[in-house]
């Protein structure tokens, strides 16, 4: 598998497929409701904003979060 960055895994894996990936991203954050998913849907900056509300991330600290997570999801290096 050809290693992509974080970003361009969002772009051109989930954010296409946002339906499809909802039930991993509520395994990894099971604090996000149906609702959060309607708010977010698929847009990345508005996952990490629900982070940093809902799990009091800070703003770095949710976009890493999201990072580790495409990278253990795709096996991104």
């Amino acid at each position: 598998m050809n290693s992509m960055s974080p970003m361009a895994d969002w772009d051109n894996r989930i954010k296409g497929n946002w339906t499809q990936f909802k039930g991993k991203i509520k395994e990894q954050w099971g604090k996000l409701t149906d609702d959060d998913f309607d708010e977010i849907d698929g847009k990345r900056e508005r996952l990490e904003g629900k982070l940093q509300k809902l799990y009091g991330y800070h703003e770095l600290q949710s976009k890493k979060a999201v990072d580790d997570w495409i990278k253990t999801e795709f096996g991104a290096h």
